[in-house]
């Protein structure tokens, strides 16, 4: 196979500390290490785009969950995109742009079954972490399939500005639901999700009390919520819900750097009476959707009618900082690290 030279060394971040609450630069560490050359079956990607996710914060903790936490001392991983520089695997030639699991590195080298050829003719190498990606199936599957969507359904996101939300509300738009509604934090955010992405109304949760800006915006009720933040806006959206209402737990970004367990909801007992309907999900269980999924998001994005928003971090060294600043939503749109 053929293969082009490289560096002997490439940087790479590991886990310094296990974060108490708001994660900080000093718990990060960036390491100089041996780049490995490939082995029989094996890539050597020159990563181009890193992501930095929500779910990332949690594996930072040492706790048993869904998926196993990072190790200190050594390098994290993540979702990233690159071009192979040298190859031991029938089917990867040098050049190739790939989509992999070793992020948060400069140089990977990995099995070329965990690498999935990608085409940067049909999208921005970025697209494929986000809104062709893992981000892109998150929202499409998490709607349709575990919120169960409907035409003439309201619908309800919260983080709605960000990397997934930005996706769940065209999605439901484009698949007819009746009037969608997006909270962001802030006013320009918000804006943005009216004008730019179609939500039929929008609101910045910090104008005050979640429920009462929810019934402001969804005075009939909403019948999914798709929630990214949990606390007081999954609160407030039990509250709202119609008759076998729907929500979609994919994640509770407003907790994650808590130290101290979240206050609420207070409110339970009405998905009682209601016959809600609350589910958790995670997007490895819908890989069999991707077909569809690809099919529909590039259509859409072909068309014009979806739009996809990326916050771009250029550097590797400022991956930490783009990491934290997602964590406190200084993107709009997915959050992605140009090397």
């Amino acid at each position: 196979m053929a293969e082009q030279s490289v560096p002997t060394t490439g940087r790479e971040w590991h886990l310094a500390a296990r974060p108490q609450g708001w994660p900080t630069p000093a718990d990060f560490a960036l390491v100089e290490a041996p780049v490995r050359q490939p082995g029989a079956g094996q890539i050597l990607v020159r990563n181009a785009y890193l992501s930095v996710d929500p779910y990332m914060r949690g594996r930072m903790n040492d706790v048993k969950s869904y998926v196993p936490p990072f190790a200190l001392g050594e390098a994290m991983d993540g979702g990233a995109v690159g071009y192979v520089v040298a190859s031991q695997a029938e089917g990867f030639e040098v050049g190739d742009a790939v989509l992999h699991g070793l992020g948060w590195r400069e140089y990977a080298t990995l099995d070329a079954a965990r690498a999935v050829k990608v085409d940067p003719q049909l999208a921005p190498l970025s697209a494929y972490l986000g809104v062709l990606g893992m981000t892109g199936l998150t929202a499409y599957a998490g709607l349709l399939a575990v919120g169960s969507l409907q035409e003439g359904d309201t619908v309800f996101v919260s983080g709605a500005a960000g990397a997934v939300g930005s996706l769940v509300g065209q999605i439901a738009r484009l698949k007819g639901a009746k009037r969608v509604i997006g909270s962001a934090g802030s006013a320009a955010k918000a804006a943005k999700l009216v004008d730019e992405y179609g939500f039929d109304a929008a609101f910045n949760y910090k104008d005050g009390a979640v429920r009462d800006l929810l019934a402001e915006a969804a005075p009939d009720g909403i019948d999914v919520y798709f929630d990214n933040v949990g606390g007081d806006h999954l609160e407030a959206a039990i509250g709202a819900l119609n008759l076998r209402g729907r929500a979609v737990l994919c994640g509770a970004i407003a907790q994650y750097n808590d130290i101290t367990p979240p206050a609420g909801p207070h409110n339970l007992a009405l998905a009682i009476g209601k016959r809600l309907r609350l589910e958790g999900m995670l997007v490895g269980d819908h890989y069999g959707l991707q077909p569809q999924f690809l099919a529909d998001m590039a259509g859409w994005l072909g068309s014009g009618e979806l739009r996809s928003a990326e916050t771009v971090v250029e550097g590797f060294e400022h991956s930490v900082d783009a990491f934290i600043g997602m964590l406190r939503g200084d993107n709009t749109g997915k959050m992605v690290v140009k090397l």
